[in-house]
């Protein structure tokens, strides 16, 4: 129980990094933006939102198989096949949570308007300056936000590890594919005990988004 608890929280603190890292870029060209292609960019990125987990899961293995034109341009160097690794599980769960990273982060940028951003440019600042000096400080609690949405949503997905992984022990057997191992094998005080973690944490994780929310819309 202890390797997949590990195993689990590694994967959600690695996704958990990169998210930050590439919706960072991505919110912020949603948010200030002016591109005719912002709406169908946004509607890519919300699309896990709405997609069924096994649909996504299904062509995620699709493309990170062993016969994908992407496995094909890296086996040259070593790499035939990303399904069923903790990588691939990496790469699903990144798709995955994406929008739960970029939506809080889209909304932290455009809450920020355009005064504070307009007097850093008035100063003399250039745009990066701007972004790292202004636009970051100010966006901090929707940084919080987007980073407890994407570690608890990794925690709880099923779907996509599911159909990518395999729960393979050790290598991407997660504690959401190791609840559905237990009640299949009818190991019910296993389950319990690890439903019962999750649920812990969802409720601690909902709990507190709505304190920082509230923080975040308390008056000054």
């Amino acid at each position: 129980m202890a390797e997949v608890v590990w195993l689990t929280l590694k994967l959600a603190t690695v996704v958990t990094v990169l998210l930050l890292a590439l919706a960072t870029p991505l919110a912020w060209w949603l948010a200030r933006g002016r591109s005719v292609l912002k709406p169908v960019v946004g509607a890519l990125v919300a699309l896990p939102i709405v997609l069924p987990p096994t649909v996504l899961g299904f062509y995620l293995l699709i493309a990170l198989g062993p016969k994908s034109p992407l496995m094909l341009l890296l086996q040259p160097f070593g790499v035939r096949t990303l399904a069923f690794t903790f990588e691939g599980l990496v790469i699903g769960s990144l798709v995955y949570s994406l929008p739960f990273a970029v939506q809080p982060l889209r909304n932290a940028f455009l809450a920020i308007g355009d005064e504070p951003l307009e007097a850093a440019a008035t100063l003399g600042a250039g745009k990066a300056a701007t972004f790292w000096r202004v636009a970051l400080p100010l966006a901090l609690p929707g940084y919080a936000v987007a980073a407890l949405l994407a570690f608890a949503h990794t925690i709880g997905e099923f779907g996509v590890v599911m159909m990518l992984g395999g729960g393979i022990p050790g290598e991407t057997q997660v504690l959401s594919i190791e609840i559905y191992r237990l009640v299949e094998s009818l190991e019910w005080d296993k389950a319990h005990q690890l439903s019962a973690l999750l649920l812990a944490f969802g409720f601690l994780a909902a709990l507190t988004l709505l304190l920082l929310e509230r923080r975040r819309s308390a008056p000054a």
